[in-house]
């Protein structure tokens, strides 16, 4: 079984690099054919039709950054950098939830391209390096330095997380954390720190969150998250046992689920053990694929 398409995957936009990278081909596109995607602070517009709204470049603020997000049938596509847009804080709300529910794969991708893009920019106008302002460069896939004698180029990071299906003798290690709604558990994820291979960080995360060791770690699939800009990256591993000593820091509750408890969670059963992921997380496609197999 393969996952198909992620959802935050398979925007149709072409990135179009060798554009970002020529200032004058760039401000070619930026006429009144252009398209501006626009959103709410970080959230998108959805017209009454359920679709991303878009409109033109005379809908930009005066002087405003814009960020190219690509090509589409030969036009510009753009997303503004609102000057006071402080950055995301917290995940996606029950109400952004469904507001993109609407949303074809493709949209849904371009979305989430922007939503990270843009949420990079408003979090660092200011260089790490020396504390002088920088200033949008290539096309919106880098900022600059505005200090002559720094000059440090910075670029929208990615973090790496890892997501693990983590099995026992036929049986799912799931937990929950604090911010979960009531009844729902899901794999569990942690960040790949400094140093660390993807099999080592899968190993360390279940270690210290259920007490368990895990070993034969192997990869399964992939997903951007721009909550605020992730790449999840799924992964099964075999626990070699099943004693779990849980950390309450990070996870309000972990245990051990049966195949027929997990396949009547993703059914949606009303009497199921727990309340699966929704299908739009790679947790969701992680238990079908385990069902599945």
């Amino acid at each position: 079984m393969t996952f198909g398409t992620m959802a935050f995957a398979g925007s149709g936009l072409d990135r179009a690099d060798q554009v970002r990278a020529d200032p004058d081909r760039l401000a070619a596109l930026m006429d009144w054919r252009a398209r501006l995607l626009k959103l709410d602070g970080l959230d998108p517009v959805i017209t009454p039709d359920g679709t991303l709204d878009w409109g033109t470049l005379a809908d930009a603020a005066p002087d405003t950054e814009l960020v190219f997000l690509g090509l589409l049938n030969g036009k510009g596509c753009f997303a503004e950098v609102s000057p006071d847009l402080l950055g995301s804080v917290a995940p996606a709300n029950p109400r952004l939830w469904a507001a993109m529910s609407s949303l074809t794969p493709d949209e849904l991708s371009t979305y989430g391209t922007a939503r990270s893009l843009v949420d990079w920019h408003a979090r660092h106008r200011f260089c790490a390096r020396c504390g002088n302002p920088t200033v949008l460069a290539k096309g919106g896939w880098q900022r600059t330095c505005t200090n002559e004698v720094c000059k440090a180029d910075h670029f929208p990071r990615v973090d790496p997380v890892t997501i693990m299906l983590v099995e026992h003798e036929g049986r799912l290690l799931l937990g929950r954390q604090p911010r979960f709604p009531p009844r729902r558990f899901s794999t569990l994820a942690g960040f790949v720190e400094p140093g660390e291979s993807i099999e080592e960080a899968v190993a360390r995360e279940v270690l210290e969150e259920a007490g368990v060791a895990v070993s034969k770690v192997s990869y399964i699939g992939s997903q951007p998250w721009p909550f605020p800009s992730s790449l999840m990256i799924g992964c099964h591993a075999e626990a070699l046992d099943d004693v779990l000593t849980i950390d309450r820091t990070e996870l309000d509750d972990a245990d051990w689920f049966t195949r027929a408890e997990v396949e009547a969670a993703m059914q949606g059963q009303e009497d199921a053990r727990f309340i699966a992921p929704p299908p739009q997380a790679i947790a969701h496609h992680l238990m079908k694929w385990w069902l599945a197999r």
